[in-house]
C-alpha cells in the first residue's frame, strides 16, 4: 500500500457471470466512474467474495461501504451498519462483513472504520445469465444512495 489511501472505500463483491450476483461489482464500477473527479477521496474495489486479506484494504479509511446482492429483500435495497462479530465463523470460501471486521480488529488491535452494508435486491443467480431487469432497476436506485454516501451529490443518504 502507498503512504496514503482514499478516505472512502467501496467494496462490491459477487460473481459477474451469475445473473444478479453481479450487482455488487456493478455498483462499485459505476460509482468509480462517477468518482473520477473526486480528488482521490474514493476507492472502489471488487472481488468474487470477501477474503481475510481484504481487512488490510480498510486500513487508514474514514468509512467503508460493502455492496452485495441479497435474496429476500422487500425493497430495492437495504442499508445497515456493520460491526465486528467475534462469534461469526468463516471458511476459505465465505466471509461475512462482520467476520472481516473482526479480522481487522484482531490484526490492527483497534476498531475498524465505520462500515455500512448496502444490500441490493436480487432474485436470479444462474451461471451465464445477465442481471435481471428488476435487479438493474434496483441497482440504479441503490447507486443514487451510494453516490450521496460518497459525497458525490448534495443529497444526504437516509
Amino acid at each position: 500500500m502507498s503512504g496514503s489511501v482514499a478516505p472512502l472505500l467501496v467494496f462490491g463483491w459477487g460473481n459477474p457471470s451469475r445473473g444478479d450476483d453481479a450487482l455488487g461489482p456493478l455498483l462499485a464500477e459505476q460509482l468509480a466512474g462517477l468518482a473520477q473527479k473526486s480528488s482521490g477521496r474514493l476507492e472502489c474495489l471488487t472481488d468474487f467474495q470477501l477474503q481475510i486479506e481484504h481487512a488490510l484494504d480498510m486500513v487508514g479509511r474514514e468509512r467503508v461501504l460493502f455492496v452485495d446482492a441479497a435474496l429476500g429483500l422487500q425493497t430495492p435495497f437495504e442499508v445497515r451498519s456493520v460491526v465486528p462479530a467475534p462469534g461469526v465463523s468463516f471458511t476459505t470460501h465465505a466471509l461475512a462483513p462482520e467476520a472481516l471486521l473482526q479480522v481487522y480488529r484482531d490484526l490492527q488491535c483497534t476498531e475498524p472504520p465505520p462500515c455500512t452494508l448496502l444490500a441490493i435486491r436480487a432474485q436470479r443467480f444462474e451461471l451465464g445469465e445477465a442481471p435481471s431487469e428488476q435487479a438493474l432497476a434496483d441497482l440504479a436506485l441503490a447507486l443514487v444512495w451510494a453516490t450521496a454516501w460518497a459525497g458525490l451529490t448534495e443529497e444526504v443518504p437516509a
